[in-house]
Order: C-alpha cells, then structure tokens, then sequence
C-alpha cells in the first residue's frame, strides 16, 4: 500500500490563509480550500450546508429571491474565497456531511465515517463545491456535493440518531444561542427576546422561561404573525408582541406597557435583519443586558447609539459557542415534545 507524506500543518489553521498573510482564517479574505489534507486535519463528505440566517436573507434578498440566482452567489462566494463568507454580512453558517479522511497527527476520536456536524463557522472552513443539488429558502438550507476540512482547533458534534440529520443541524447551528441564554438568565428576570418567533428564538425562550422561573416573565416579540403564532403553538413564553424591531421608539412604548414601565432585565435579540441595535437598547433598563446574538448586528451602531440616548446597559457580543452547547440546544428538542414536533416539521 503507498501512502503520501503529509505537510505539518498549525491547529488553527493559519497554514491555509491566503490573503492577507498573518491573519486567521476567519477574518481572511481568502483560504487555501484544496482538499489534500495536512497531518492534523480531517477531510468531511459535506452533505448540506446551513447558512446563517442573516447571512441567507441577505444573499436571498441580492438574488431578488431567483433559486438559480441564489446557486450562483453561493458557488461564486466559495470559489472566490475558498470558504463560505459572506462578504455582505461577514458571517457563514455550518455543515454536516461524513468523515473521509483523518490526519495521521489529528488528536481527537473522529473516525472514517462518522456523521457529524461542524461547531465552526463556514466563513473559516476550507470549502469546495462541485454541485449545488437543492436549496430550502425556508429554513435556510443547501445540500450540496462536495468536500470540506476541519481544523485540529476545530468544535464539532456527532449528529445524534434519535432525529434527522436536517433537524439536527438546524438546531446545532443556533446552540450557542439557548446555551448562553441559560446562563445570563436568572429567577425573577423579566427578558425580551427579538425575533423570539424563529429558530433560535424560540429556544431562547423556552430556555428563558426555564431559567427565570414563576416569578420571572418572558416576552416574546417577532416582526412576523405567522412567527408569533408558531412561538404561541410551543407555549414558550409568557406575552406574545408582534412588533417591527426596526422601529426603536414604537418598541420602547410597547415595552413599558408590557412590563409596566420597568422594562426588561435582560434583552436577547436574534433578529436576521439589521437595524434592530436601538429597540433591543430602549427595551432594556439601565444597568440591564443586551445580548446580541444576531449576525445582522452593528456593535458600532450599538455602541454609540446607547452612548447617544444615554443608556447604561451591558451589552454582550454573541458567542457561538459556550461549553456544552450542542448538548444544551438538543436536549431542549428532546426535553419538550411540542418544540421537537414543531421543529420536525419544518425543518426536517
């Protein structure tokens, strides 16, 4: 059997930037994606990409909502950039696909075959494409024929087999959404979540109610009935507020009524348009917390605009990953039958 000598390459991945040198891969403006992998690297058979949901409104949006316009954006961002980064949005997504090939010196328990999605952006992993097979605007979904690489650096989780692998991967590419809302959420808070009728917001606000208890409220605000009507189906939070987010006064007023003109403890907002900085700001109160999750955000637009109405609040950039947070989001699905069925419907 003969077998090739492997390039030693950096656990974060530094030896696939392109341009500029001396960045990471992320911020790079282009990446290396050919799929020889080196020692510490793993080679995945990808099988459908997630793109972010900021990141596909917008691409969607360029396309004038076109299929075949939205393939080509796709297929000319990965083979301008090696990697899918959206170059309006900064952001990416995840993917899930099979293991092909590990690295000799790759230290971790990945094995040839194993199905698993990956806990990193699309806008750092090496990525190739050879066919867009299918897009699903719904819920933000592309399956594709093609290959990508994992860095040693590089989270990921085994796709469970109690659930389809596309209900799977729309969970795990928001769980560090549900996951940090855990842990900024306490008994007794009254928390807001923006865009509270979508994926990601209705785990945060189950996980929200979780957390704050019978003495705490959570409400729910989306821009969209429809949204609304399906956070209502799952009993997820304790108020429902169909409300424009974009409209930052008209979100106060509505605010204070709801909550007496205390307003909110913490405010979540995972919204997948941009503009919504201020209403999440105005709906906090003073030494509150605003944690921004959504893509679509400006933290310039948030800093200065908190600055220039005179709010003191915390606010909090949006991790995608905190400890355990595959496990946190899937156990929500697992946990709550009426979420696990809504979410089988539409997105599996």
């Amino acid at each position: 059997m003969i077998t090739r000598d492997y390039k030693p390459g950096h656990p974060l991945g530094i030896h696939r930037v392109l341009e500029p040198k001396g960045v990471l891969p992320q911020p790079a403006d282009k990446i290396d994606n050919t799929m020889e992998i080196y020692d510490n690297e793993v080679l995945i058979d990808v099988h459908t990409l997630n793109i972010d949901s900021a990141s596909f409104t917008e691409i969607e949006r360029r396309a004038n909502g076109d299929i075949e316009e939205i393939k080509k954006i796709i297929m000319n961002i990965v083979e301008t950039t090696g990697k899918h980064k959206n170059p309006w949005t900064g952001s990416g997504g995840m993917l899930i696909g099979k293991v092909k090939e590990v690295g000799p010196n790759y230290e971790g328990e990945l094995r040839v075959g194993d199905k698993i999605a990956t806990l990193v952006s699309l806008s750092l992993t090496p990525l190739k494409l050879e066919e867009i097979k299918e897009i699903r605007p719904e819920i933000d979904q592309v399956d594709v024929k093609g290959e990508a690489i994992l860095f040693q650096s590089g989270l990921y989780g085994i796709l469970p087999k109690d659930m389809p692998k596309e209900l799977a991967l729309s969970v795990l590419d928001v769980a560090g959404a549900p996951a940090q809302t855990a842990k900024i959420c306490k008994p007794g808070d009254t928390v807001v979540i923006m865009g509270g009728g979508g994926k990601s917001g209705i785990l945060c606000c189950w996980q929200a109610k979780k957390q704050v208890g019978v003495n705490g409220k959570v409400i729910c605000v989306d821009g969209f009935k429809k949204s609304i009507n399906r956070a209502m189906s799952v009993k997820c939070a304790d108020e429902y507020l169909v409300a424009n987010a974009t409209d930052a006064v008209g979100m106060y007023n509505e605010i204070m009524d709801l909550t007496d003109g205390k307003l909110a403890d913490v405010v979540i907002n995972v919204v997948n348009i941009p503009n919504t900085e201020m209403a999440s700001i105005l709906a906090c109160k003073d030494e509150g917390l605003v944690y921004f999750f959504s893509m679509a955000t400006s933290f310039t637009k948030a800093a200065l605009g908190a600055e220039g109405v005179g709010k003191d609040v915390n606010m909090m950039v949006g991790n995608g990953y905190t400890k355990g947070h595959a496990e946190a989001a899937l156990a929500v699905l697992r946990e709550d039958e009426r979420i696990m069925k809504l979410f089988a419907e539409l997105y599996a």
